[in-house]
């Protein structure tokens, strides 16, 4: 049987996969066809179910539940750092508000905690790579920023405004979830446990054979050096990835809580993960 699975093509996520890349495990009789796109774009996918696994982000998932269920593993959460709001020169939440921020995509769980830090401010969509650039070359006043962006903003003559991983960890004193696995549920129970097994192998043996998942992973650094890009796979690919635990599914559970508490979403929030 043949799975398409869907990832970004960045780093932590190349370093996830590598072991299935490679085929350094067994898949249990199951196909997978790596299909690489923008967070955006995978998210967009998710509201057609156009694949059978995919990385979204977890602001998405409410969007998606009848047609997917959570994976319990594969998540990417950052503990004190997440993504962050950059300008010319550094702003105050209230300067913020009344600046146009460029941003990754509404679907974005950085959007959604955005909104959460800031309340409404006036936005607009770009691809994540072009953000940076938006900023720095005066088209936008402030830029939300996910991905290796976090790292190389510096070197764009950039300031650091609001890093939302802190905000969440004063807020609530757990891990910023933000991007998710998922899987369709018409695969039914006996593939889905299939697919989550050879998937949270995959992940396990990339850990334990860190050096070459790494130089995998080094082919989607976008242009990051060998130190950057195995400074953002250590972000975002550690024990919350490996299984969310309590304390990461709390943090799902508490985020997405708050997101319908704005109104965000038109239907209760079910949070469903395979077996």
């Amino acid at each position: 049987m043949v799975i398409r699975l869907g990832h970004s093509p960045d780093p932590d996520d190349a370093f996830m996969f590598w072991a299935l890349a490679d085929g350094r495990i067994e898949t249990r009789g199951l196909v997978f066809e790596h299909v690489a796109r923008d967070i955006q774009t995978l998210n967009e996918w998710a509201l057609d179910g156009r694949l059978d696994v995919t990385a979204i982000s977890l602001h998405t998932y409410p969007f998606v539940q009848d047609r997917y269920a959570l994976l319990p593993h594969g998540a990417s959460m950052g503990a004190g750092y997440g993504p962050i709001v950059v300008a010319r020169e550094p702003l105050s939440h209230e300067e913020l508000r009344a600046s146009e921020i460029a941003i990754p995509g509404r679907m974005t769980t950085a959007f959604l905690v955005l909104r959460m830090a800031l309340g409404d401010f006036a936005y607009r969509e770009v691809p994540f790579d072009q953000v940076l650039a938006e900023v720095r070359d005066g088209r936008a006043d402030a830029g939300l920023v996910i991905h290796e962006g976090q790292l190389t903003y510096e070197a764009e003559g950039l300031a650091k405004c609001l890093d939302l991983g802190e905000w969440w960890l004063l807020e609530t004193g757990l891990p910023l979830p933000l991007g998710v696995n998922v899987a369709r549920r018409e695969l039914g129970e006996e593939r889905l446990r299939d697919v989550s097994g050879v998937l949270r192998e995959s992940i396990r043996v990339g850990l334990e054979h860190r050096e070459e998942a790494m130089r995998y992973a080094l082919r989607f650094g976008r242009g990051l050096d060998e130190g950057l890009a195995d400074r953002f796979v250590s972000m975002y690919v550690n024990e919350l990835t490996c299984d969310y635990g309590e304390e990461g599914r709390q943090a799902v559970e508490e985020l997405l809580q708050r997101a319908a508490a704005l109104g965000v979403y038109a239907d209760p929030v079910r949070l469903e993960f395979v077996a």
